[in-house]
């Protein structure tokens, strides 16, 4: 499949795809990230092994994109940590100011 990823267009297949990630151990993720094989591997780290580009010259929504067509499992950002804490107005409007507070 021909996939333009950092404005350079690229001839991938799923098997080159497995062969270039084989034995490549997985940074820790967190945020973009691609299934390959039964390992989760951050989309800019499998942009950069398969490209041999800088992950700065890419975004994870290109790599992703390029992933999914390909037939591997992709997930986005996962969502924001919701606080069980619960705030006062006083504290609330300082957390939207980026304003600490003293409790």
């Amino acid at each position: 499949m021909r996939c333009v990823i950092a404005r350079f267009p690229f001839d991938l297949t799923k098997s080159g795809v497995l062969e270039s990630m084989k034995g490549v151990r997985p940074e820790p993720v967190t945020g973009e990230s691609v299934i390959i094989g039964r390992r989760t591997y951050p989309a800019k780290q499998v942009g950069e092994v398969i490209t041999h580009q800088d992950r700065r010259d890419f975004s994870a929504g290109e790599v992703l994109r390029a992933m999914t067509q390909l037939g591997f499992t992709c997930s986005a950002l996962p969502p924001a940590a919701v606080s069980t804490r619960v705030l006062s107005p006083l504290q609330q409007a300082a957390a939207m100011l980026g304003t600490p507070v003293a409790v």
